[in-house]
């Protein structure tokens, strides 16, 4: 509810579309955009690899944000029967990032 409050709030002192906000509000969030890249690059992984990836993340934090990327469709959370393997990997949402995250590296490359 406080999301939903501050996103309106947001929207009316920005005055932009709602749908651009919306999205930066979710790939502007910390550790958002570097858990997409880390998955854009390996494909399925393992809880302890993004941690691993993304080393100054805490395990908290990791888990709250991978949470919200699957409530947002972005990330998938697969189990495998008669196993305790549990890894994650982009949704075709998420894949459809893949060019927004080369024009960003592409922008630091020529300005940071």
């Amino acid at each position: 509810m406080e999301q939903l409050v501050a996103e309106k709030a947001l929207d009316e002192d920005c005055k932009l579309c709602p749908k651009f906000t919306r999205t930066f509000m979710i790939l502007g969030k910390k550790w958002n955009g570097l858990i997409i890249e880390v998955l854009l690059k390996n494909g399925n992984m393992r809880f302890k690899d993004i941690t691993s990836s993304i080393a100054k993340c805490s395990d908290r934090v990791l888990c709250e944000r991978l949470k919200e990327l699957e409530d947002e469709q972005i990330v998938i959370r697969n189990t495998y029967e008669g196993s305790s393997r549990v890894d994650y990997s982009l949704t075709e949402r998420g894949q459809e990032l893949r060019p927004v995250m080369e024009a960003v590296h592409a922008w630091s490359d020529k300005w940071i």
